[in-house]
């Protein structure tokens, strides 16, 4: 899914600051996490929270 033009625009915008950004590829899910100057494993963990939905992922109780 192509994600909104504001987001992409601020995405771009980070990058240029030298940041990156990860996103949740989960469908609706707005979570997304940036990061500059990190280890690269921290680089790894958060890009592993960001992209594991069950680690931030909220859940309905029916």
């Amino acid at each position: 899914m192509t994600q909104p033009l504001p987001e992409r625009i601020a995405d771009a915008t980070a990058l240029l600051a030298g940041k990156h950004t990860v996103r949740c590829p989960h469908p609706g899910c707005t979570v997304h996490i940036r990061y500059r100057a990190v280890t690269p494993a921290e680089a790894k963990r958060l890009t592993d929270l960001a992209t594991d939905h069950t680690l931030h992922g909220t859940t309905k109780e029916d």
